[in-house]
């Protein structure tokens, strides 16, 4: 069976969000207000955007999970106001292609593909 991109995207977002909700748990010790405010900096479409920018970027996709990006990237969505539509459908593309990698287990590439984003600077947008 083949899933939409968008439902791709509708578990992708959980998957990388419970990721980052993980690293920051195991990382900080600290009340659940600022991890969240942390959390948020993290899993926004800006950010998610950046990521998938450079996992593109640096060739690091295959040409199928490139493919799964694409069909998540020109999914029709509308952008909330606080990014831009680019920024939107890349993240879009990004949660897709993280729905694809948990239904087909392919979890220690969901990890590799995280410790990118991961390590990608908040400020470097």
């Amino acid at each position: 069976m083949q899933y939409s991109p968008l439902t791709l995207a509708f578990l992708g977002d959980s998957v990388y969000e419970q990721r980052v909700r993980e690293r920051l748990v195991l990382a900080h010790n600290m009340p659940a207000n600022a991890l969240h405010k942390l959390a948020v900096e993290r899993v926004c479409a800006e950010y998610q955007s950046q990521c998938a920018v450079r996992l593109l970027s640096e060739k690091i996709l295959s040409e199928r999970e490139t493919e799964v990006f694409k069909r998540g990237r020109n999914a029709k969505v509308n952008a909330p106001k606080h990014s831009t539509v680019s920024e939107y459908r890349n993240a879009t593309g990004l949660e897709c292609l993280f729905g694809y990698l948990y239904l087909t287990a392919e979890l220690e590439r969901i990890d590799e593909l995280f410790e990118i984003c991961w390590n990608i600077n908040i400020s470097d947008g």
